[in-house]
């Protein structure tokens, strides 16, 4: 199942995407799955972020051979950060290239949605507290990046309005351990790995991070980068591919 936050007659609405339209929910699916029996056209409708406004957590170095290609030392638990919820954008909207920026660079993402509240969560249990999966940009300004870190700190060069693309729906009923995962840029292959070579796995995340805190339905995950990150420009094109969610496409554009 495809679910799809839209923008249908200047209304913002949630629906099950199929090949005949968008078919409308009552209410969130953070709620309930329930079906109204009306169906939007797709020409009609614009896809929008999956979630409004969701509360972000990144993991760093969360792939094998990204941490190889880095350079890094293997972490020995998951490498957290956060992204303020006005990084996200929707499928079409535009990355806007910072003033500020020197070296933006594209990080194609698996990113978890939760959909169910839960604190101290048993692994076991981890992949119950999903809704689903959706494909993420954890768009990353490196020379900000690298002054950051001196100081221990990962905020603004992960954390400019835009910089994080989801989309462009949230797809039920995935196994996350072996799904294939790339970039390309105006069409060129940038990335291409799987969600197998993840250090923590989609499962250990969750466990992981309601340990200390309580997960709400909504949150979002984005469990790491592969190999073969690298820059964009205004005027670039990126897509972002994750099996069985599809592609996210994003214009990068000048802040003006």
């Amino acid at each position: 199942m495809h679910i799809a936050r839209y923008l249908h007659d200047g209304e913002p609405r949630y629906g099950i995407m199929e090949a005949d339209g968008l078919h409308r929910l009552a209410g969130s699916p953070f709620v309930g799955i329930e079906r109204t029996g009306v169906v939007d056209a797709l020409q009609a409708s614009r896809l929008l972020c999956p979630i409004e406004a969701p509360r972000l957590f990144g993991i760093g170095l969360n792939y094998v051979d990204h941490i190889r290609e880095s350079g890094s030392s293997t972490p020995e638990i998951p490498l957290v950060f956060m992204k303020p919820s006005t990084a996200a954008i929707g499928p079409g909207e535009p990355i806007v290239y910072p003033l500020e920026g020197q070296e933006v660079h594209f990080e194609a993402e698996l990113a978890v949605v939760i959909g169910r509240r839960g604190r101290r969560i048993e692994r076991a249990d981890a992949l119950d507290h999903v809704l689903g999966y959706t494909c993420a940009n954890d768009v990353s300004e490196r020379v900000i990046q690298k002054a950051e870190m001196q100081q221990g700190a990962l905020v603004l060069c992960k954390g400019f309005d835009s910089f994080c693309p989801l989309g462009p729906t949230i797809a039920t009923g995935l196994d996350p351990r072996d799904l294939r995962i790339g970039a390309r840029v105006n069409g060129k292959q940038r990335q291409s790995s799987s969600t197998s070579d993840l250090l923590f796995s989609v499962a250990d995340l969750v466990a992981y991070l309601s340990t200390a805190l309580t997960l709400l339905p909504g949150d979002v995950i984005l469990t790491g980068t592969p190999s073969g990150v690298g820059p964009v420009k205004p005027g670039d094109v990126v897509e972002i591919e994750v099996e069985g969610v599809g592609v996210l496409e994003n214009p990068v554009v000048a802040e003006r």
